[in-house]
């Protein structure tokens, strides 16, 4: 597909739609007042009072001990079930998927932050799908879908679908975190990703999507057994360079969906019902996407953290792509236009 044409496509299946089978969808999100529950459910629920502090404790909670358990589990088990070459390991392959989801997946493919030479956009493409987020055809459609209806009816995901109140936003964040996996919700791919149906480089790569499933997995279990030598060493790779970065990298992209619409700062205006906020403490470890409240203001930027002291590894390496030749027409945030933006 031509440029220009690919440009069109994106912009269609990013404009607020038309069709049939989302008109309903248009018409039941412009009646949402921002605090009921979205109206295919029901779930409704008496509010209570002072909920919001016991929420974010009780969620903070839920995300934090899981990590900290894994932490204590691999000093215990250092040097007999985790070995240095199963971190390092875990560690770039986290990187080169992770930045597969980031760079490749969001900021180019989804929002057309910049043009890649095509070895590059494949590349990423590949990387990102080795994250088992899903086909990148998939992944793409459903978060435009996710910016078309951002917190109103029709997000895949948003934590406010069972309502603002105690137990409706704690239901309503696993349901951003991972519930909305097991919804019969399909998002159109024709309707919201045109222009990658007709790219054939990215419907190939979408798929050999079950492939490079088993690619992920087999990579470091041969490279554990390359290494260490022993079938011990090819497990233990597989364990922690395998399963556990798979999980690892899925749920830091889950609490951009979840803990970022619902606790942190939101410094720049976003539209009407939308809550993306900036939380810092997931900015290494999601490559920069927890600066999720200016890339709601500014979906198109290639960098999210604008602000100084905002690490941002995924337009650190966009930059460098830049420099190398490899990526071009980079959209990177003008300062009047953030400005403009700010609250």
């Amino acid at each position: 597909m031509p440029p220009s044409s690919a440009s069109s496509a994106l912009s269609e299946a990013l404009a607020p739609p038309h069709d049939v089978a989302t008109s309903q969808d248009v018409a039941t999100s412009q009646k949402y007042d921002g605090t009921a529950p979205f109206p295919d459910d029901d779930c409704r629920e008496p509010t209570r009072s002072g909920a919001e502090r016991l929420y974010v404790t009780v969620t903070a909670l839920i995300v934090t001990l899981p990590f900290l358990a894994l932490g204590l589990a691999g000093w215990l088990l250092w040097g007999r079930l985790i070995h240095p070459t199963d971190v390092l390991l875990a560690l770039a392959l986290y990187a080169v998927t992770g930045f597969g989801v980031t760079v490749g997946f969001h900021r180019g493919l989804t929002h057309g932050g910049y043009r890649a030479a095509r070895p590059v956009r494949i590349v990423l493409a590949v990387a990102g799908s080795m994250s088992f987020q899903g086909d990148v055809i998939g992944w793409v459609a459903t978060h435009r879908r996710h910016h078309a209806f951002t917190d109103r009816p029709g997000d895949p995901h948003s934590p406010y679908r069972y309502g603002t109140h105690l137990r409706g936003q704690l239901r309503g964040l696993a349901h951003a975190h991972v519930g909305w996996l097991f919804r019969n919700d399909p998002t159109p791919a024709e309707r919201y990703a045109p222009d990658l149906l007709a790219d054939r480089d990215i419907r190939a790569v979408s798929r050999a999507f079950p492939a490079l499933c088993v690619l992920t997995l087999a990579l470091p279990f041969a490279l554990g057994w390359a290494i260490g030598g022993t079938w011990v060493h090819a497990v233990t790779a597989l364990l922690w360079a395998g399963l556990v970065r798979i999980a690892l990298l899925h749920h830091v992209t889950w609490s951009v969906n979840s803990l970022c619409h619902v606790i942190g700062q939101r410094p720049f205006r976003t539209r009407r019902h939308d809550r993306a906020t900036n939380l810092w403490p997931l900015a290494l470890i999601s490559f920069g996407e927890s600066w999720h409240n200016l890339h709601h203001a500014d979906p198109t930027s290639a960098r999210h953290g604008v602000d100084r002291g905002q690490i941002d590894p995924s337009a650190a390496l966009i930059r460098l792509l830049e420099r190398l030749g490899l990526v071009r027409d980079v959209r990177w945030p003008a300062p009047d236009r953030i400005a403009a933006r700010r609250t």
